[in-house]
């Protein structure tokens, strides 16, 4: 890999850094949140510092911080995690042909600094992976935005909970930020009905121990993903509904033209 100073200096970090700049006062105020979050919950200083650092995933941090507040077993604990993180599979699984060229060790560091909003702008700037387009820098450029963003804030959360009041509504604020986020990551109307689902589902199943219903959330959010990328009728049936039409139409005329030519 490139050095440093490489890194750095090259245009496309100034690009990942620019673009994670849009969204970083959401990630901060969510930081915040969590890093509040974590000490009110019963977590020492030093625990929490250590969780923030090494876990770094919010929303792991937020659906685990409860279930050791009131004495979840591990295996449930352990168990909800993975399946908020299970996200982080498919996004590896998408940035594998930009970066099997590193070693191992430096993709483990990748893998560390991989992050929801990091992996959604990567993607839309580069489609495909190439040597010489400066992907790695811009991806360095939006992780070293998006890690001070989440990390500052949390330490502060976590050094300053005690001085804090609840009367501020952090945690009201932090949905906030979550939800405009969310929001900006709805770019057409099958993550809007997938998104939708998860959110019914989460609602529906809230009286589930355990924060079960996060669980749920995002099973129901996958199954129907699956249901729409793949086959099948009711896939299609879908589909059709969310493009209004538009899958018929373009499956219409695909065959006219196979029709006229032959």
């Amino acid at each position: 890999m490139k050095s440093i100073r490489a890194v750095l200096r090259h245009p496309q970090f100034r690009s990942g850094a620019r673009d994670m700049s849009g969204v970083s006062l959401g990630i901060a105020a969510w930081g915040l949140v969590t890093g509040v979050a974590m000490v009110k919950s019963g977590l020492s200083v030093p625990l929490a510092l250590f969780m923030t650092l090494t876990v770094y995933a919010g929303s792991a941090q937020l659906a685990a911080v409860p279930l050791m507040a009131v004495g979840a077993p591990m295996w449930v604990i352990w168990a909800t995690a993975l399946c908020v993180n299970l996200r982080f599979v498919i996004f590896s699984a998408q940035w594998r042909p930009y970066f099997m060229r590193f070693p191992l060790r430096e993709r483990l560091a990748l893998g560390y600094f991989a992050a929801d909003l990091n992996y959604v702008m990567f993607m839309k700037r580069f489609r495909e992976p190439r040597m010489d387009e400066g992907q790695i820098e811009y991806f360095f450029g939006g992780t070293a935005v998006n890690w001070s963003a989440w990390q500052l804030p949390a330490i502060a959360g976590i050094l300053l909970a005690d001085v804090i009041p609840t009367e501020w509504g952090l945690g009201f604020a932090g949905v906030l930020a979550l939800l405009g986020l969310t929001y900006s990551m709805l770019s057409d109307r099958a993550t809007a009905f997938a998104a939708l689902v998860a959110g019914a589902a989460a609602v529906a199943a809230f009286a589930l121990p355990f924060r079960l219903h996060i669980v749920v959330a995002i099973a129901a959010a996958v199954c129907v993903g699956l249901m729409i990328d793949g086959g099948g009728d009711a896939g299609r049936k879908v589909r059709d509904i969310l493009l209004g039409g538009a899958a018929r139409r373009r499956s219409d005329g695909v065959a006219r033209v196979e029709g006229a030519a032959t």
